[in-house]
């Protein structure tokens, strides 16, 4: 196909930039979705990065530990830094921090269940959580939030990559395979801990 001048002149400016920084300016956005029912109506007093030691606490919360590492990035992968990045999950008992939330008698009061972070000049963020667990219908997720500027960018869910469950949960269906890979966390087992502990890293990229 012969393109005409007009065409070649418009395509100019793509076309010198370098082959790394036209992929950059594609990354695919991360899949939103809903905040759930169980987004805290209190916001429990102790809400820092580390949700499995609350202040004050003797004991830690149950469960295996997870080190979640994550970065945000916008669509053009520069890094977002000042944003705001919240998550809340249920305990290791399936049980979330909130008065709607079931089998009540069961929360662990040791799990903050809610946290969340600032990203810094590289758009790094980092959690101390429990590995998400399936409840009732539900295969494990953790909920995430993405502010700026107090408004909300984003919300989605992170979910284990390859856990038996995914294929059954009425929400993870509803992602296209590439969108499922974007918002999956690989667990890593992490070397000398005390107790059963796991490590992920993840890419939020926000849109527009």
């Amino acid at each position: 196909m012969i393109l005409s001048r007009r065409a070649l002149l418009a395509m100019a400016p793509a076309l010198l930039l370098p082959a790394s920084l036209r992929a950059a300016a594609a990354l695919p956005a991360t899949p939103r979705a809903t905040d759930g029912p169980f987004y805290p109506t209190v916001m429990p007093r102790d809400l820092d990065s580390d949700l499995v030691r609350i202040e004050g606490a003797v004991r830690e919360a149950g469960g295996d530990i997870l080190h979640l590492d994550g970065v945000l990035l916008d669509q053009n992968a520069r890094a977002i830094a000042g944003a705001r990045v919240e998550i809340w999950q249920c305990d290791v008992n399936g049980v979330y921090l909130h008065p709607g939330s079931g089998r009540r008698e069961s929360l662990d009061r040791n799990f903050q269940g809610f946290g969340h972070a600032l990203t810094d000049a590289s758009g790094r963020f980092s959690f101390r959580t429990i590995v998400p667990v399936p409840y009732t219908g539900r295969t494990p997720h953790i909920h995430a939030k993405v502010l700026r500027d107090g408004r909300e960018a984003l919300t989605t869910q992170l979910y284990r990559a390859g856990f038996p469950q995914n294929p059954s949960d009425f929400l993870y269906r509803r992602l296209s395979p590439s969108e499922r890979e974007r918002v999956s966390m690989t667990l890593k087992p992490r070397a000398g801990a005390s107790r059963p502990a796991f490590e992920t890293s993840v890419r939020i990229v926000l849109s527009g």
